[in-house]
């Protein structure tokens, strides 16, 4: 699981970087302000979870189970919440109509906030002072 975490947070904060880059030099262009201050929403939270999930894979303390757990919750968030924020802020650009995808965003939050409440539930939950 350890290296599932690892290779998927790797994945995330290289693709953070690249949608950054491509946002402040290219999208800055053909989007509104306000598009892509949601499209940097994107990349920021899926470069915090890219982040996190290094972190956790790191971190002996917490179980196989609970990184499992968390890499779900985390990895189903980022494309949930970011993805659709991606889509809905360069809707513009594509001529297509994402507003569907509306809904989808709330559900990755909830996802992201869920795998923080868990994380933080089973650090305090723990009864073992030396996992």
């Amino acid at each position: 699981m350890d290296k599932k975490l690892l290779i998927t947070g790797c994945i995330f904060a290289l693709m953070a970087v690249v949608l950054g880059a491509l946002g402040a030099h290219a999208l800055e262009k053909v989007i509104t302000v306000d598009q892509l201050k949601s499209f940097e929403t994107g990349v920021r939270y899926q470069m915090y979870h890219a982040l996190a999930l290094l972190i956790v894979a790191a971190l002996p303390m917490i179980s196989s189970t609970v990184k499992k757990v968390l890499f779900y919750l985390f990895t189903t968030g980022v494309i949930l919440f970011s993805v659709s924020i991606y889509l809905l802020s360069t809707a513009s650009v594509w001529d297509m109509d994402f507003s569907f995808l509306g809904p989808v965003t709330p559900v990755g939050g909830l996802l992201l906030i869920s795998g923080w409440a868990f994380l933080l539930w089973k650090i305090i939950s723990n009864k073992s002072s030396n996992r």
